[in-house]
């Protein structure tokens, strides 16, 4: 890793840093495979808002699809549950075509606003649908049911979650 992107690493993750959302876009831009893994990790660590940094980096990056898995494992870590949001917000700079069932997991089991922010991308984004997709969402939307966090909310998940998986059905019917 060249001395350049090791700097705006440092500068981007220097607490006192006001401008480090300049040095996180700076460093995406310039990012090479010698540093991916060093900010891969970033995102992986223990400090969320150097996490989220680290994200928005990766996606001013050409590494997109690499950057989703750690994006989506920080965004299911329990200690980031408080900032679920911030990290599905960022979300909106990726190719998420790939990646429903991920978001329908984010939609289910997610705070507040993570969930409010993954029912948007289910509404808007054009996934890549296969038979597959729509078993492991079933999957999971059976394990929800079985253990869901609020009782109450149980039958407005059903009413927003049961015409999604219906029409996912109904595409693969008509084969």
């Amino acid at each position: 890793m060249d001395e350049e992107i090791e700097g705006l690493i440092k500068r981007m993750s220097d607490p006192n840093e006001k401008e480090a959302f300049y040095f996180a876009d700076k460093l995406g831009k310039k990012l090479g495979e010698s540093g991916k893994d060093k900010v891969i990790e970033l995102v992986k660590g223990d400090n969320w808002e150097v996490s989220y940094l680290a994200c928005r980096a990766l996606s001013q990056s050409s590494f997109n699809e690499d950057s989703l898995d750690a994006i989506f494992e920080a965004i299911k870590d329990k200690k980031n549950r408080p900032h679920q949001g911030a990290f599905v917000q960022i979300l909106e700079e990726f190719d998420l075509s790939l990646r429903f069932v991920d978001i329908f997991r984010v939609f289910l089991f997610g705070n507040f606003k993570a969930q409010a922010l993954a029912k948007m991308y289910l509404d808007e984004v054009e996934f890549d649908m296969t038979p597959r997709t729509l078993r492991k969402a079933e999957k999971h939307w059976n394990h929800y049911l079985h253990n869901p966090e609020d009782e109450g909310s149980l039958e407005l998940k059903k009413l927003e979650v049961e015409p999604i998986l219906a029409e996912i059905k109904d595409l693969f019917s008509e084969d």
